[in-house]
């Protein structure tokens, strides 16, 4: 029986945990923290079906409860040294694991909204990220103001962190068009009365389904999309934002009051990913996140025998995604280990 260790335990360690165990490997999960699941513990619901993010939550319980893999939670991984075909790992409380491979899945993290200052996340009472919506939406509390009050008029702004020079961040994180097209609905079920504006650069509707959700989102649910990139937003002395940016279709500048605005952020490298290059001595791409093999033929895995890649540490991926790639990784390694 051969050893495998996979550091992260998100949706991409899960699975990748889950079909390796499958095959028949030692397997170890290693999670930073005192949780498994990852991020899409603070999901409601998920695109393009809307289905309850509490279904995918129980999916990964069921994997975790009946897998046949150990998992260590509150541990990182602080070295990794190889010699005669093992993998020798240290870990922060000086304990070293050997193994014949590593799946490396340590995922990704949400843009800072505060660097955008223009954009006055943590300055004015009523500008939020998408991450914050959706933690709302999941409580089941009425969407409000600051000042308590039901929002009539709502800004959805994209590509915060994404596609922007100013951030360092080039690349697009795939997921915020369609996660803006979401919630937009979803605000609109709870919100019949306001009026909903997604401001976009450019709408990426490449999955399955994105395109009809878009779609109910302009026929069904009255959403108004306005091509233009967000400059600046102000606070009156209501408390009401009123933000400035150019209608690129017309060419023209537009302002506008709205009672809520929504930053919807993108993805990046995780402290871990980097981490996790620097210890085992990865290669990183232009956008900071590792770096296969190739692109085609090889995308889980790396330049280091042994070492493979699993999720959203290669690039932003959606849910759907990280879970046929995690899929791919078992197999990448299993078939490796069949050779050792």
């Amino acid at each position: 029986m051969k050893s495998v260790v996979i550091i992260g335990g998100g949706v991409a360690g899960i699975e990748t945990a889950s079909a390796l165990s499958d095959f028949g490997h030692n397997v170890v999960l290693v999670e930073k923290t005192d949780s498994i699941g990852g991020k899409v513990l603070k999901w409601d619901h998920l695109f393009p079906d809307l289905k309850s993010a509490s279904e995918l939550e129980n999916y990964l319980d069921i994997k975790c409860r009946e897998g046949n893999f150990a998992i260590q939670k509150n541990t990182t991984i602080a070295q990794a040294s190889q010699s005669n075909g093992k993998w020798m790992l240290r870990t922060d409380n000086n304990r070293v694991i050997e193994t014949d491979a590593i799946v490396v899945a340590t995922g990704y993290e949400v843009f800072d909204a505060s660097r955008k200052e223009e954009y006055g996340y943590n300055i004015y009472d009523n500008v939020i990220t998408s991450v914050d919506l959706e933690e709302r939406l999941k409580s089941g509390k009425t969407i409000t103001t600051r000042a308590g009050y039901l929002p009539e008029k709502i800004g959805i702004i994209h590509c915060v962190g994404s596609r922007d020079e100013k951030s360092g961040n080039h690349y697009c994180s795939k997921v915020c068009c369609i996660t803006g097209v979401k919630q937009s609905i979803e605000l609109h079920k709870l919100l019949p009365e306001a009026e909903i504006y997604c401001f976009y650069m450019d709408l990426r509707m490449y999955g399955q389904y994105y395109e009809e959700l878009y779609r109910e989102a302009q026929e069904m649910h009255k959403i108004q999309f306005i091509r233009g990139r967000l400059s600046e937003v102000s606070e009156n002395i209501d408390k009401r934002l009123l933000i400035k940016a150019e209608d690129t279709l017309s060419g023209r500048p537009l302002k506008m009051s709205v009672d809520l605005l929504v930053l919807l952020v993108g993805m990046e490298p995780g402290k871990g990913t980097k981490s996790m290059a620097g210890i085992c001595g990865l290669e990183t791409g232009k956008d900071g996140f590792l770096k296969t093999s190739d692109m085609h033929f090889g995308n889980n895995k790396t330049g280091k025998k042994g070492i493979f890649l699993a999720g959203s540490c290669i690039g932003p991926m959606s849910i759907n995604d990280t879970i046929s790639n995690a899929r791919s990784a078992a197999l990448e390694v299993h078939n490796y280990l069949q050779t050792k």
